[in-house]
């Protein structure tokens, strides 16, 4: 294939200012059920040599945009556009894309990271998403290799501990091996990001996941805890399963609770809960842990004591971006605004779980 700048399609909303850099294209699992990303898409590696081209090419592009001289010629035009994007930001973090940059092996891994370190210096962070599966396979002392050429810190989806959640959604990895990763990448010396997915166990399970999941993420003890609630674009699998009732999905109400019984059950480790993906109802739900137990579980509880109507409202205006928390609800201005949309469309408690369905594709 012959070579051309390439950028990936996701990125953490924690890594907006890095640069991307593509090392594999789409997933190499690419069968969980809630995902909608590479459904039609291979998988495959680009070669060592493209991916080092590529940061040549942002390497000239940084260089010229801070020090303009005449005559450049923009032979790679997404090159040059991510070279703006990641000068504006300061250049100062890197995301390996796609799915799981750690499926080529640590030895390319490394020659990527060094000669990514070797044109910019003053990087502060290098991060990639990684499988569990992928992790556990591999050996600590190669993580540790990783760590040592400058990644910094790696995003696993955990999703859930449940072991029966898991394999109902087709994610590919069990409890165990979930543990067995996120010890090495700790023990590495790496930062960890899981990601929990409140909702993925249906009604059926909610309580399981909340507890298994809580489980887990006690044992390995991440960095940071990232909450991802499950939502259902048209191309996920688990889209058909949903409209077909095999799938009995949870309402926000359902997901209050569910996350109140998972920080509940977060017991004796240090990882800093973070709430920064639109999807999620409290955009304020964020602490370290154990400190910030408390305070993020009155979050929930205040939802949960609320009339139906002050929940409705809630509930609409987050999904309309007018409310981020629950203080919100005293904005008189804002509150105004979204009880009028409410009443335009005639919203109510039989009709405002489709709705919010609806308003949240939006956002996929």
């Amino acid at each position: 294939m012959d070579y051309r700048y390439e950028m990936g399609p996701i990125r953490p909303p924690s890594e907006a200012p890095s640069l991307l850099i593509r090392v594999t294209r789409n997933c190499q699992w690419n069968r969980c059920q809630f995902c909608p990303v590479y459904k039609d898409a291979e998988f495959s590696v680009r070669k060592l040599e493209h991916i080092l081209r590529d940061i040549d090419y942002v390497r000239e592009y940084t260089d010229f945009l801070q020090n303009p001289e005449p005559g450049l010629a923009i032979e790679e035009p997404l090159a040059y556009n991510a070279a703006m994007h990641w000068t504006s930001y300061g250049m100062k973090s890197v995301f390996l894309q796609d799915a799981d940059s750690l499926v080529i092996g640590a030895e390319k891994l490394v020659r990527i990271l060094n000669h990514l370190r070797a044109s910019f210096p003053n990087i502060e962070r290098v991060t990639s998403y990684a499988r569990s599966s992928t992790i556990s396979k591999m050996s600590v002392e190669d993580l540790t290799a990783l760590k040592e050429s400058g990644l910094t810190r790696i995003h696993v989806g955990l999703e859930s501990g449940s072991d029966n959640v898991l394999k109902m959604v087709r994610k590919g990895a069990s409890k165990a091996i979930h543990i067995r990763a996120g010890l090495k990448v700790k023990e590495a010396g790496m930062e960890l990001s899981e990601y929990f997915m409140p909702g993925l166990g249906g009604r059926s399970l909610s309580n399981e996941h909340a507890i298994e999941s809580a489980d887990a993420l006690n044992q390995i003890d991440p960095d940071f805890i990232r909450l991802r609630p499950l939502a259902f674009p048209i191309r996920a699998p688990l889209y058909e399963l949903m409209i077909s009732n095999q799938f009995d999905k949870c309402n926000d109400i359902d997901v209050v609770r569910e996350l109140h019984t998972f920080i509940e059950n977060l017991e004796d480790i240090s990882s800093y809960l973070v709430s920064d993906h639109i999807l999620n109802l409290f955009a304020d739900l964020k602490g370290e842990l154990p400190g910030a137990k408390v305070h993020l579980l009155s979050i929930l509880q205040r939802f949960l004591d609320l009339d139906e109507e002050e929940q409705m409202l809630y509930q609409f205006g987050r999904r309309l971006g007018a409310f981020t928390s629950l203080e919100d609800l005293y904005d008189n201005p804002r509150r105004t605004r979204v009880g009028k949309i409410m009443s335009e469309n005639n919203v109510n408690r039989q009709n405002i779980d489709g709705l919010i369905d609806q308003m949240m594709q939006r956002f996929m």
